[in-house]
């Protein structure tokens, strides 16, 4: 069991964890849907949208890097919660598209850093003899899940009653919170040596697993943009309404919540290579029922239900191995190119692809360029097993 200080300590990193999904919970699944009563068309909303995802390109490499080499994590969560909030305000003034676009992109460059780097500072706090500890993660990690299932619901509703001009509203108050919390988080700085701050990264992302394991991410996460970016608008235009289209994102993060409060029972079942596998197959399900059936119901909910194996499992997994391959002062850069290369390269692909496959063929067929994508996922998840079962029959 954890000495009850290190339990302690990772309450604020409960909180942070909840404030920031919160944000995300009302702001991703809604932004589309705000932008669309503002009157902007599908190819600016997919732009717009597409922009958080330009930031992830390069921010949260160089938010990593930098904490790694002055082990000022907090201060610098401190610094980018604050300045976001602050970006924030703009958001209530109107403006054209391009200006829209450079505010998003300055709030996003902030945010985007929150999580890799609150991912690495309470590594060493969720790991038991130097290993990754699900349990633990886990039971931080379901906060996250229960911030953004608040949101994602309230909000669906409060849009669905009072119209969508309060959005700038709820942005503020959701940053606010984040903010909060990272001035509660303690400010535990992390011990620098000359010989850490030359810590190379390079060794690592030479090995081949490893370079199978990022494009494993990659693919795996731009099969999920026509979730991020496509799913409100696409149920909208199905005839959904704005409280039922909270309830979908709903189920998702129930099913999420379960899986993070139970997930040490599963994990250990498979080895994390095989997982990446399971978790890409049911992807391609899910994006199947989603693409064919959205209209009817219970095979939507259904689709949603398999989110407990499409991001959550997929996300410890995913969490899980970069501690393995990036381990001490090696960490900050891990998480950061989890989020640049998982997040940020295919969320400006699959953002702007989608837009151009929408305007033209529907929205329909976002979802079945996604499956693709998936299976694509699960070919590259495929070969890391494969090299990880040799890496290990020849030892």
């Amino acid at each position: 069991m954890p000495p009850p200080a290190a339990s302690r300590q990772l309450w604020p990193f409960a909180a942070l964890s909840a404030s920031y999904f919160a944000h995300i919970g009302f702001f991703n699944p809604y932004l589309p849907l705000w932008l669309k009563d503002l009157g902007y068309g599908i190819v600016a909303i997919s732009l717009l949208t597409s922009v958080q995802a330009a930031t992830r390109l390069f921010a949260p490499y160089a938010w990593g890097a930098l904490s790694d080499h002055t082990g000022e994590r907090v201060k610098l969560m401190r610094y980018s919660a604050t300045v976001a909030l602050l970006l924030s305000l703009g958001l209530w003034f109107p403006m054209e598209v391009v200006a829209l676009a450079l505010l998003l992109f300055a709030m996003f460059t902030h945010t985007s850093s929150m999580m890799p780097m609150s991912e690495a500072a309470m590594a060493h706090l969720v790991s038991t003899g130097g290993q990754f500890d699900t349990r633990r993660y886990g039971r931080v990690r379901l906060w996250g899940s229960v911030g953004f299932l608040v949101t994602v619901f309230a909000a669906g509703a409060w849009f669905e009653h009072f119209g969508m001009h309060h959005f700038p509203a709820w942005t503020g108050l959701t940053l606010l919170a984040v903010v909060v919390s990272v001035w509660w988080m303690p400010d535990l700085k992390e011990a620098v040596s000359a010989q850490q701050e030359r810590l190379p990264v390079w060794p690592v992302l030479r090995q081949r697993h490893v370079q199978w394991f990022f494009a494993a991410i990659f693919f795996h996460v731009l099969s999920h943009i026509g979730i991020y970016v496509f799913f409100s608008l696409y149920l909208d235009s199905l005839g959904y309404s704005k409280t039922l289209i909270g309830l979908m994102w709903a189920v998702a993060v129930i099913v999420e919540i379960g899986w993070f409060f139970t997930q040490s029972r599963w994990l250990p079942l498979l080895s994390p290579s095989v997982w990446l596998i399971v978790c890409g197959l049911a992807m391609a399900l899910r994006l199947g029922l989603t693409a064919s059936n959205a209209s009817v119901l219970w095979v939507l909910m259904l689709a949603q239900a398999l989110h407990a194996l499409t991001f959550a499992a997929h996300h410890a997994v995913c969490i899980s191995l970069l501690t393995a391959y990036f381990p001490g002062r090696l960490r900050g850069r891990g998480q950061a190119l989890y989020s640049v290369i998982g997040y940020g390269f295919s969320g400006v692909l699959g953002g702007l692809l989608g837009g151009v496959l929408s305007k033209n063929y529907g929205l329909v067929h976002v979802y079945w360029a996604s499956l693709a994508m998936a299976l694509i996922a699960v070919g590259c998840a495929y070969q890391v097993w494969r090299l990880q079962r040799s890496t290990t029959s020849l030892r």
